[in-house]
């Protein structure tokens, strides 16, 4: 089963693939997609489409599923119950992405030679560029508005005593989603080195991400290094480590 495919020049999955690969029902995939929609966009705007249903299938109507790039598909799974085959479809997700960027890498078309050639080109790639700056802009802006409805009803119903200890677990960087190398070294009885932070550096560097700095007693401000990184740089995931059993798709 191919789970990454090239969609408008980027590497993306779906929420049916998800669903097949955990061997889960796409409505359960699709429902945690959409309670978490909020995380997922801060690296990118969740697309949504229909799939309509297939010739010769009786009953039921069109399918809605969402499109995945990297990073969210990664922070997807981290929702889901580590079970022994959620772990495997992580591990085939991260591979699949890495080789599809590579092979993309490998087919990419040279430059046009001719002047009008070369004209068509630059203005297509400034079209694509303004769409994904609109896009952006769009998904920051429906972010701050649900993510503030969120937080009023949030802050009405929690108690102290919640809001107390996940402030606690942020600071010290020991969250299911990113972890500071040093709460990771404990957790896990390694260590990593003084350049041991450079491939998650980099992972995060190839993606556009700025990793998020926290503040430690001993060292003061150290950085929060996204679950994906860790995932992809060193076969460590953070729902593991710091965890509970996990939300089941």
């Amino acid at each position: 089963m191919t789970i990454v495919i090239i969609k408008d020049g980027d590497a993306v999955t779906t929420t049916l693939a998800i669903a097949e690969g955990t061997l889960n029902d796409h409505a359960s995939v699709i429902t945690l997609t959409r309670k978490y929609q909020v995380d997922l966009e801060d690296f990118g705007l969740v697309r949504f489409e229909i799939r309509p249903r297939e010739v010769g299938q009786h009953g039921g109507g069109d399918t809605e599923y969402a499109i995945l790039n990297e990073p969210q598909s990664t922070l997807l799974l981290t929702f889901m119950r580590n079970t022994d085959i959620v772990r495997a479809f992580k591990k085939k997700l991260v591979r699949e992405f890495w080789e599809m960027v590579q092979q993309r890498n490998q087919r990419a078309p040279a430059l046009p030679a001719d002047y009008i050639g070369a004209l068509e080109h630059l203005l297509e790639s400034k079209r694509s560029e303004k769409l994904a700056i609109e896009q952006r802009d769009h998904a920051i802006e429906t972010k701050a508005e649900i993510g503030s409805r969120r937080e009023a009803t949030v802050m009405a119903t929690a108690s102290a005593a919640v809001r107390q200890v996940q402030k606690l677990k942020d600071d010290l960087g020991l969250g299911t989603r990113q972890a500071a190398v040093l709460a990771v070294e404990k957790a896990v009885g390694r260590k990593f080195g003084v350049s041991g932070y450079v491939p998650l550096r980099r992972w995060c560097k190839a993606r556009g991400i700025t990793a998020p700095k926290v503040f430690h007693p001993t060292f003061g401000f150290v950085r929060c290094w996204p679950a994906g990184a860790w995932m992809d740089a060193y076969q460590i995931d953070l729902g593991d480590l710091f965890g509970a059993d996990g939300e089941q798709a």
